[in-house]
C-alpha cells in the first residue's frame, strides 16, 4: 500500500474555506450533491456494461446506500457504480478543480459583493457560479471535519482512498481490497441548530432531505434501518430537537411532526423488519407521470440534478409522442446562460434514455446546436440499448425526434413571447445571441426564429422590437428593413451612417451581437421586406416624388465635385475602391461604406479568425457635399498652384479618409502618422 500526502494549492484552500463558511446558504444540500454523484456513477456503469460485455462488474443490484452511525458521528453515502481509478481520483477529486479556480473565486467574490450591496441578481449570480463550477462534492466540508472517499473502478482489482480535513493537505493511498463503486464517509461536526447545522445521523432528517431533493432518482436510495429503528423507537429526542429548531419535514417522507413524533409507518418499521434496508425514494420517472401528479418543485429538482444549476429553470416543457414511434421528453429552459455557452467543448444536449435505461449524457443529436442551452431527458421506446453517437447521427427516429423537439421548444418560446413578456425578456437577454445562430442553417424553422427574435432599435432606448412590430411602424414609401451592425449600441447610434435615417425619422435596428454580422447576410427578407444595412451600398431615402425633386440637384453636385472625386479616388486608390458623394450624411464630412455585395470588415476578421482565407474588399469613401470641410477641399483642389499646396491637399485627403475610419470605429493602418498630421495642423492654427 502506497500513501502520498499532497498540499492543496492556495486557491483551493480559499475555495474550501468559502465552501465551509459562505457559499451554501442551506447545508442540507451536501447530501443532495453526494446522491447526485452516486446516481451519475450508476448510470455510467449501466451504460459501460451495455457497451462492453467483457467488463467484470456486478450490475445485478445497482443502488445507493446511506448509513449513519450516531455514536461515531459518521454518515456514509455508498454506491456500487462505475467507481474511479487512482488517476481519476487525483484528477477529479484531489486537485479540486485545478483549472479555473482563480477565475471562479474572483467571479464568486464579485457576485457576493453585489449580493451584499443589495444589487438585483447578486444571489442568483453566486448560485449560478457554484453550479457551473461543479464543486458539489466539497459541500461535504460544511458539515464534516474530515471526509474519506474509498473507490474502486469497475473492472480493476485495486481501490483508492482519499482523505482530507479540508485544511491544508489530503492523502491518497492504494487499497488492495475495496468494493466496486464509491463510498464517501463524513466525520460530522457537532449539531448546531443556530448555524443551521443539523444532526445528519438522524434517520428522519435523512428521509426528509432525500424526499425533498432526490425522490426522482431512478436508482433505489436505501437507508440501513437497524440502527435507525432503534433511534426512532426511543426517539423523540432527534425528531423533537429538529422540529424545535424550525425545520419542517416533508409530509410524505416519514419525518417527524411538530411534536417530534414519528408517523405510524416508522413505528411499524422499528417494531418489525428493522434489519431490512428502507428505500427512501419513489424512483418514479417524472417524465412518465402525468403533470397533475408532479409538483413544480419536483420538476425543478430534476432540472438541478441534470444541469448542476442552482437556480430554478425558466420554463418546463413536456412532450409525449405516441404512434409508430413513441417517446417522452421533459425539457427545461434555464433562467441563466451557462458560463461556457459559447466555448468549444462545452457539454450540451439532453440525456437520452431507452425504456427508462440511461444511455447517453449530452446527446447532441436530439437538438440543433443553437438550442444547446436546453437541458432535460428524452426517453425513447424503440431504440437499441447499445446505440452509439455515430449511429444516432444517421438514425431516422432520432432525426424525427430532433425535428419535433426543436419545434416544441420554439413554439414554447413563441408562446412565452406572446403571453409572458417578462419571462420572454429574460429568455432573450440570456439566450437570444445563441438562438440567432439558427438563422444561419435551420431553414425549416427560419421564419419561426425570425418571429421570436427581438432587437434593439432606434424606436425605443429600452424596449427591443420584433421584426413584425418594425414592419407595422414603417413609414409610407419605405421598402426595406434597415439595420446597422457594430460593437455596442453607443457606437452604432453615433455612427455617421445613421445621420440621414435619424433626420428622416426612419427606424434602424441596432445589431451588436457578433453573430449578427453573419446571419443578416444569410437572411434575404422578412415578410417580403428586404433587410438592408445602412452602411452598405447606396442609400436613396424618401418617396419617389422626393427622389425626383432631388435628382437635378444631385446631378449638379456631381458635376461640381467631379474633378475632386476623381483626384481623391486616384490619391487613395491603394485603400479604397471609389470616392463618391453621399446621400446618407447630414452632419459629418465623410464616411466609409461597404459595397452592396462585398463582405464587411467585421465579417472578414471573423472568417480569418476561423482560419478561412477571405480576400480583402476595398471600401467606398463617401463625402458630404454640404459640409464646409468638403466644400473647402473642393475649392483648394481647384485653386492649387504649387507643390506645397498640392502636398497639403494630399495630406487633407488622407486625414478625411482616416477620420471616416475612426468615426465608424475602425482601426487606422498608421495611427502615429495620423496623430502627427493632426498635431502639425493644430500647430499651424496657433
Amino acid at each position: 500500500m502506497s500513501t502520498e500526502t499532497f498540499e492543496f494549492q492556495v486557491e483551493a484552500r480559499r475555495l474550501l474555506q468559502m465552501m465551509v463558511h459562505s457559499i451554501y446558504s442551506n447545508k442540507d444540500v451536501f447530501l443532495r450533491e453526494l446522491i447526485s454523484n452516486s446516481s451519475d456513477a450508476l448510470d455510467k456503469l449501466r451504460l459501460e456494461s451495455l457497451r462492453d460485455s467483457s467488463l467484470d462488474a456486478d450490475v445485478s443490484d445497482l443502488h445507493i446506500d446511506i448509513e449513519a452511525d450516531k455514536e461515531a458521528r459518521t454518515l456514509t453515502v455508498r454506491d456500487n457504480g462505475i467507481g474511479m481509478s487512482r488517476d481519476e481520483v487525483v484528477e477529479l477529486i484531489g486537485t479540486i478543480a485545478n483549472s479555473g479556480t482563480a477565475q471562479f473565486l474572483q467571479e464568486l467574490a464579485e457576485a457576493r459583493k453585489a449580493e451584499a450591496a443589495g444589487e438585483a441578481g447578486g444571489q442568483a449570480a453566486a448560485d449560478e457560479l457554484i453550479g457551473q463550477f461543479g464543486i458539489g462534492f466539497y459541500s461535504s466540508f460544511m458539515v464534516a471535519d474530515e471526509v474519506t472517499l474509498l473507490t474502486r473502478r469497475a473492472g480493476e482489482t485495486q481501490g483508492t482512498r482519499w482523505t482530507s480535513s479540508g485544511e491544508g493537505t489530503y492523502t491518497i493511498d492504494t487499497v488492495d481490497e475495496a468494493p466496486q463503486g464509491t463510498s464517501v464517509t463524513l466525520h460530522l461536526k457537532p449539531a448546531d441548530t443556530e448555524d443551521q447545522l443539523f444532526d445528519y445521523t438522524s434517520p428522519w432528517k435523512i428521509r426528509e432531505i432525500v424526499k425533498r431533493y432526490s425522490d426522482f432518482i431512478t436508482w433505489p436510495i436505501r437507508m440501513v434501518t437497524e440502527q435507525a429503528a432503534q433511534q426512532d423507537a426511543g426517539s423523540g429526542s432527534d425528531g423533537g430537537d429538529e422540529a424545535d429548531s424550525g425545520e419542517s419535514a416533508d409530509s410524505g417522507s416519514g419525518a417527524a411532526d411538530a411534536d417530534g413524533k414519528q408517523d405510524g409507518r416508522d413505528g411499524q418499521e422499528s417494531a418489525g423488519a428493522a434489519a431490512e434496508p428502507e428505500t427512501l425514494n419513489s424512483m418514479k420517472a417524472l417524465w412518465a407521470r402525468s403533470r397533475d401528479e408532479v409538483a413544480e418543485e419536483e420538476y425543478h429538482e430534476l432540472y438541478k440534478h441534470i444541469s448542476h444549476d442552482w437556480n430554478d429553470p425558466l420554463e418546463t416543457i413536456r412532450l409525449h409522442a405516441e404512434g409508430t414511434f413513441e417517446y417522452q421528453a421533459l425539457l427545461f429552459i434555464p433562467s441563466h446562460a451557462p458560463h461556457d455557452l459559447f466555448q468549444q467543448g462545452a457539454k450540451r444536449g439532453v440525456q437520452l434514455y431507452v425504456k427508462r435505461v440511461f444511455i447517453m449524457d449530452d446527446c447532441e443529436a436530439l437538438l440543433p446546436t443553437y438550442l444547446r442551452f436546453v437541458k432535460g431527458v428524452v426517453d425513447a421506446q424503440d431504440l437499441s440499448l447499445n446505440v452509439s453517437r455515430e449511429i444516432l447521427q444517421q438514425d431516422r427516429q432520432i432525426q424525427l425526434m430532433h425535428r419535433r423537439l426543436a419545434k416544441k421548444v420554439l413554439s414554447t418560446i413563441k408562446e412565452m413571447q406572446s403571453s409572458e413578456p417578462e419571462r420572454y425578456a429574460t429568455f432573450w437577454r440570456e439566450f437570444g445571441s445563441v438562438l440567432k445562430e439558427g438563422l444561419l442553417n435551420d431553414f425549416e424553422n427560419r421564419d419561426t426564429l425570425l418571429g421570436v427574435a427581438s432587437f434593439a432599435s432606434t424606436h425605443d432606448k429600452e424596449e427591443p422590437t420584433t421584426l413584425a412590430q418594425y414592419v407595422e411602424r414603417m413609414k409610407d414609401g419605405q421598402e426595406h428593413i434597415y439595420y446597422i451592425t457594430g460593437d455596442s449600441r453607443a457606437a452604432v447610434e453615433n455612427s455617421p451612417h445613421m445621420e440621414a435615417f435619424r433626420a428622416q425619422g426612419i427606424e434602424v435596428l441596432l445589431l451588436t451581437d457578433p453573430v449578427d454580422e453573419v446571419w443578416v447576410e444569410a437572411v434575404p427578407d422578412f415578410e417580403g421586406k428586404q433587410l438592408r444595412s445602412v452602411a452598405k451600398g447606396e442609400v436613396d431615402l424618401g418617396t419617389e416624388e422626393e427622389k425626383k425633386e432631388k435628382e437635378s440637384a444631385r446631378e449638379q453636385q456631381q458635376e461640381e465635385f467631379g474633378e475632386l472625386l476623381s483626384w481623391m479616388t486616384e490619391r487613395l486608390g491603394e485603400n479604397i475602391k471609389e470616392v463618391r458623394l453621399s446621400s446618407r450624411l447630414t452632419d459629418s464630412p465623410a464616411c466609409i461604406v461597404t459595397d452592396t455585395h462585398d463582405v464587411t470588415p467585421a465579417l472578414e476578421r471573423m472568417y480569418r479568425a476561423m482560419g478561412q482565407n477571405v480576400p480583402h474588399s476595398k471600401r467606398i469613401l463617401e463625402l458630404n457635399p454640404g459640409h464646409a470641410l468638403i466644400q473647402g477641399l473642393k475649392r483648394a483642389h481647384a485653386e492649387q498652384s504649387g507643390e506645397a499646396e498640392r502636398a497639403g491637399l494630399e495630406e487633407t485627403a488622407d486625414l478625411v479618409h482616416s477620420m471616416a475610419l475612426l468615426a465608424e470605429g475602425s482601426e487606422l493602418a498608421d495611427p502615429a502618422a495620423f496623430v502627427k498630421a493632426v498635431a502639425d495642423r493644430l500647430e499651424r492654427t496657433l
